[in-house]
């Protein structure tokens, strides 16, 4: 009964791990993400608006007397 059950249970574990393949997509999908959320981020930061804003800020806070 003892064999049965180590039996089943090693059967078990290598089927879960099948799946090996699975993290490496999971990790390529998440760069995709992070690097098309930085390509937006960087567009925002760099149009006229948000940088005269920033330059804005910037130069206040060099010119602040301490």
């Amino acid at each position: 009964m003892n064999r049965k059950i180590k039996e089943t249970a090693l059967r078990l574990r290598e089927r879960c791990r099948k799946d090996a393949g699975m993290v490496t997509s999971e990790y390529a999908m998440g760069i995709i993400a992070a690097v098309g959320f930085a390509l937006l981020l960087y567009e925002v930061v760099t149009s006229g608006e948000v940088r005269a804003e920033l330059q804005a800020i910037v130069k206040k806070a060099l010119s602040a007397r301490m």
